[in-house]
Order: structure tokens, then C-alpha cells, then sequence
């Protein structure tokens, strides 16, 4: 038997296909890679940004940088005894550990610029409803790391080291490092900065679904065990810094179960709508 000859119509049929898979391929990879590397591009001159703003912070503050750790050292200096000062124990560290410090503080003013820049590169692929959750969290969370600093600093200090230089066995002279000391302070900055983003942390996991208020409400004395512990592991080895952390954690917590009450809906229960396309 002849072997039978495929229909022409099969024949054309196969050449469409073939051709409109030819073309889509031929048609959306470059729109793709167009998108990604305008991605791309977007976010080096986004963190180009991010980075001419802290360095012109930087150089705008290094000429003060001793002037501006004697002001970080000045709640340690206030309790310390007549007579005695913090010294360097490394050859280099006059000159670094205040070069240091000056890094960190541009990198700290920065930090609005910084998240307002992560928030230009993600808000055009977000739901409407989730724009309007975010910029308010965006702006408290950096308020309230603003306020954990200032705490730390205005209210916990003080109290630290005049404990600290008043236990001090007689005949001991206190003396401290002034590396040791900022190592110290950014340690504490960064744990009273996070511990104030309790409210933030709670709301967004309502938001979420993940839980909800009355669930947070019920599991309290866990939180406030948990608060304790944190204060443990991350303030020096003395109740009044750990009750200083702790207390301030349970306040914040329960101020984001109230906001979590009044004014967040669970995001399932938000309406779906379409991402917004902006032009970039």
C-alpha cells in the first residue's frame, strides 16, 4: 500500500501553528528582556541614588566626627569619675572608631531616602489597598526605629552606665574603650530601634491573616515572657537595662493589638483589584 499523503489543509494547519509559535517566541522575548533590563537599570539608579545621599551625608558630617562621638559618649562621660576618661587601646582607633560612628550616623539620617527609594521601585506592582497599607507602615516603622534610638539613648543610657560606674569594685578606675563603647551603644541603638517596630510587626500580621487581635490578646503572658528574654539577649546583664527593653515592648505590643482592632482588615477580606501600571 501507498503510504497516504497528509491533507494540504493538515499541512497548512501545522505551518500556522508552527509560525505563530515562531512569532509569539520572536515577539514577547524581546518585550521580556526589554523589561527586565529596564528592571535592571531602574534599580541601579535607584541605589545609585541611595548611595550619592549617604555619602553626601557622610562628607558633610566627617570634619565634626570627633565632635559628633563625644556627643555619643556623653551619657558615659556624665556618670563617669573626676579625673578619669575613655581611652583608645588600639593604635588606629582614634581615627576610626570616630570615622566609624560618622558612617553609621549618615547611614542612619539616610534611612527616609532609603526606604523612599525601595518604595519608588515596588509600588507600581502593588494592589491599590496594599499601597494604602504600606506607605503609613513605611512611615511609622521608621518613626518609631527614630524613637527606640532617641529612647536608648536620652532615657536608657544614663541609667546603664550610672549602674554600671556605680558598682564598680574600690580601687577599680573606669576606663572604657572608645571602640568597645561604640560596638556597645550600636548594639543597644539596634535592639531599641527593632523592639519599637513591635506595633508595626503586630499589624502586619493581622493584615496578613496570619492571626488576629484576639488571638494576640489571649497569647499576652507569652509575649511579655518573650519581651523579658529579648531584653536578656540583647541588652547587657543587668535588670534595669532588660526591664527598660521589656517594658517598653508590652506597651508597643498592645498598642498594635488596639490599631490591629480599630483599623485593620484582614487582607482576604479587602478587595481584589487589578495592579496599577505606571509608566517608568
Amino acid at each position: 500500500m501507498k503510504p497516504r499523503k497528509p491533507k494540504p489543509t493538515q499541512g497548512r494547519r501545522s505551518q500556522s501553528v508552527i509560525g505563530t509559535r515562531i512569532n509569539t517566541r520572536a515577539n514577547h522575548t524581546p518585550q521580556h528582556d526589554q523589561g527586565l533590563v529596564g528592571h535592571l537599570i531602574e534599580l541601579r539608579s535607584r541605589l545609585l541614588r541611595v548611595v550619592y545621599t549617604v555619602g553626601a551625608l557622610f562628607l558633610v558630617m566627617v570634619p565634626f566626627a570627633n565632635d559628633l562621638y563625644v556627643m555619643l559618649a556623653e551619657p558615659l562621660l556624665a556618670t563617669m569619675p573626676e579625673g578619669t576618661s575613655m581611652i583608645a587601646t588600639e593604635v588606629a582607633s582614634p581615627f576610626l572608631t570616630p570615622f566609624k560612628f560618622t558612617m553609621v550616623l549618615a547611614v542612619f539620617l539616610g534611612m527616609p531616602a532609603v526606604l523612599y527609594q525601595v518604595w519608588g521601585f515596588i509600588a507600581p506592582g502593588l494592589y491599590s489597598h496594599e499601597k494604602k497599607m504600606m506607605v503609613p507602615l513605611l512611615v511609622a516603622s521608621s518613626f518609631l526605629f527614630y524613637a527606640g534610638v532617641l529612647f536608648a539613648y536620652y532615657v536608657v543610657f544614663p541609667l546603664i552606665f550610672a549602674f554600671l560606674v556605680s558598682v564598680a569594685p574600690e580601687g577599680v578606675a573606669v576606663m572604657t574603650d572608645i571602640s568597645r563603647y561604640l560596638d556597645f551603644v550600636l548594639k543597644l541603638f539596634f535592639a531599641f530601634g527593632l523592639a519599637f517596630e513591635v506595633p508595626v510587626a503586630t499589624i502586619l500580621l493581622v493584615w496578613a491573616g496570619a492571626v488576629t487581635p484576639d488571638k494576640l490578646a489571649e497569647k499576652r503572658a507569652y509575649v511579655i515572657v518573650g519581651a523579658f528574654v529579648l531584653g536578656m539577649l540583647l541588652t547587657p546583664p543587668d535588670i534595669i537595662s532588660q526591664t527598660l527593653l521589656a517594658v517598653p515592648m508590652w506597651l508597643l505590643f498592645e498598642v498594635g493589638v488596639f490599631l490591629s482592632r480599630r483599623f485593620v482588615k484582614p487582607r482576604d477580606e479587602e478587595d481584589d483589584g487589578e495592579p496599577e501600571q505606571q509608566e517608568r
